[in-house]
């Protein structure tokens, strides 16, 4: 089984709407104020899926101002699983330090949705070091079992939009401060699997996952072997961050990796089936 686990969609009333969002919604502006930036649908990603012969998708919203923005996009997703549960799981999306966010969050997970994220420090205006401010959203995380995907970003190196400001330091405090908490670290962790040779930074990154969306942007391909070489094929994912990039980009990279047929699988999907409990389409 393979499996996308990073992936936006957008309702097609947002989509039909992008100017108006450009005007009052400042990231984004930030990421979509280019005419080239693609937006997707569920039935567009289902399709792109199709195409790519992907099992299964994350579905994860955006980091909105408005947070009726944050409920009608998370109802959105709610209804794009139940109109394709053998092929979508949904991620909720809050903005953590909101009065709402918990509420907001315990609804979404009576609508169905399984996992937290995409969060985006510099987008929805938290710090991944206020531990004591994003208690109420890692609470329910922890009470559930959910997984939460964090968007991190390398601290050197050129800038483009949705970089942001989350660096690898600031994912390392908040896995150490939330032991046992399913942490899935987007755009690999900003360089953080290469401190994984330290062995207290392995024992505090325990339940640290690794997706390698955005990787054709960032790295070059070796980083697939050299990553699994330190952390091992099993803390990594496949996430494409699509539209953003094709998944069959990434599949490209990964099957002239020099890797074994059994650590991409793993990496395709083995790894997210058994950190999402997925059972086979």
């Amino acid at each position: 089984m393979i499996v996308d686990c990073h992936t936006h969609i957008f309702s097609p009333e947002i989509i039909a709407g992008r100017e108006a969002h450009l005007q009052q919604e400042e990231w984004f502006a930030h990421l979509y104020g280019a005419t080239n930036a693609p937006m997707a649908s569920a039935r567009e990603l289902v399709s792109e899926m199709d195409r790519c012969g992907i099992d299964k998708a994350v579905v994860c919203g955006f980091a909105w101002n408005s947070f009726d923005l944050y409920v009608e996009t998370n109802s959105y997703i709610a209804d794009a699983v139940s109109r394709f549960p053998k092929r979508l799981v949904g991620f909720a999306n809050v903005p953590p330090l909101h009065p709402r966010a918990a509420s907001e969050l315990e609804r979404c997970l009576a609508l169905g949705l399984s996992g937290i994220g995409e969060l985006k420090g510099q987008g929805q205006g938290f710090d991944l070091d206020d531990v004591e401010g994003l208690r109420p959203l890692t609470d329910i995380a922890m009470a559930n079992n959910l997984p939460v995907l964090v968007h991190l970003s390398e601290p050197v190196g050129r800038f483009y939009p949705g970089k942001g400001g989350s660096s690898p330091r600031r994912g390392f405090n908040f896995a150490a401060a939330n032991p046992g908490l399913k942490l899935i670290f987007a755009h690999w962790g900003g360089g953080l699997p290469f401190y994984e040779l330290m062995p207290d930074v392995k024992e505090a990154l325990a339940s640290v996952w690794y997706d390698c969306s955005a990787s054709p942007f960032l790295y070059q391909p070796e980083i697939y072997r050299i990553a699994t070489d330190v952390v091992g094929p099993e803390k990594i994912l496949f996430g494409s961050d699509f539209p953003l990039i094709p998944p069959d980009r990434y599949m490209r990279e990964l099957e002239s990796s020099g890797l074994t047929n059994q650590d991409r699988a793993a990496i395709l999907g083995g790894n997210a089936s058994k950190l999402l409990s997925l059972e086979e389409s």
